[in-house]
């Protein structure tokens, strides 16, 4: 099959389906009628020469070769977009769509500087599209590494070989709980670690078996996808939790959220942008590493100086 820019087109059209898990959710990002998408992605399969999914009233679902091609999909997406950005490197200008990640939750960290970095290079190229994507750690890592990702800003503790990490900044997270819960009124003079680790607790799914949270509290009950999930655990009163502090503060000036012994109950996450290796790396996730770099090296001067 020799590929011509209307197979480019359906490609698109079986990728947004995949990403939106059906026809119907697809229908706002491709601005086209569900059937009209059903068409064509029966074209791709004909294509093609194999059913890439099955549709019906169980639900919208890949075929083994639609995953197959799936995989292969995102590749050659990524390819031509860096294709794109490659050569407008070449006359020295930047251009394309730079994929970042980002865990929930930052915006409010003051040591968050995205928007900057942003801002910078919105400045130098004005032709510049950003997509910016929410997941977890190890599904940002996994992305980047595929390319589908430029970068990605998160915690990662597990690294994953192949991929260039460059230490930004670090996140404080305290053990919080919330109005109702048994330990709301209790002096922390009057509480010991180990009482307090015999309550029941919130989690995150992505928080794996040696996390702190799962090393102090053996009764981890619930498990949320993300931070706003997990405030809203620890919000009823029933469960307590780690969040980082720039995120519990408007709830603590509020009267709804305490923190419990942060002396003891406290660690330390430390921020970093992932990419590619140098050699591998897309000239827009070099762009936007270069500008975080020179905002944290400006931010450690200006700490330094005072």
């Amino acid at each position: 099959m020799q590929l011509a820019g209307t197979d480019l087109r359906l490609l698109r059209v079986f990728d947004a389906v995949v990403r939106h898990r059906g026809f119907a959710a697809a229908q706002a990002e491709l601005n086209v009628s569900q059937s009209t998408i059903s068409t064509q992605i029966t074209a791709l399969e004909d294509r093609l020469g194999v059913t890439l999914c099955r549709r019906g009233r169980a639900g919208f679902r890949l075929t083994q070769k639609g995953e197959i091609v799936h995989a292969a999909v995102i590749r050659l997406l990524a390819a031509t977009e860096e294709f794109v950005s490659e050569t407008a490197a070449l006359r020295g200008t930047l251009s394309g769509t730079l994929r970042v990640g980002l865990v929930d939750h930052v915006v409010t960290d003051p040591n968050f500087r995205l928007p900057q970095a942003i801002a910078a290079l919105e400045r130098r190229a004005r032709s510049l599209r950003f997509e910016l994507a929410q997941g977890s750690p190890q599904e940002f890592q996994t992305r980047v590494l595929e390319g589908s990702l430029h970068l990605a800003i998160g915690s990662f503790p597990h690294k994953v070989a192949g991929l260039h990490y460059q230490k930004l900044y670090e996140e404080e997270n305290f053990l919080y709980c919330a109005p109702g819960h048994p330990l709301w009124a209790v002096p922390d003079a009057a509480l010991t670690p180990e009482f307090v680790s015999s309550m029941r607790a919130v989690g995150r799914s992505y928080w794996r078996d040696d996390h702190w949270n799962n090393r102090d509290f053996p009764h981890t009950t619930a498990v949320a996808q993300g931070l706003e999930q997990q405030l809203v655990m620890i919000l009823s009163g029933a469960f307590i939790g780690y969040m980082p502090d720039h995120s519990a503060r408007r709830w603590v000036e509020a009267g709804r959220l305490r923190a419990i012994l942060p002396e003891r109950f406290l660690y330390r996450c430390p921020f970093e942008a992932v990419t590619r290796p140098d050699a591998e790396a897309s000239p827009l996730a070099q762009a936007m590493r270069a500008e975080l770099q020179a905002l944290y090296a400006s931010d450690a001067e200006k700490s330094d100086s005072c």
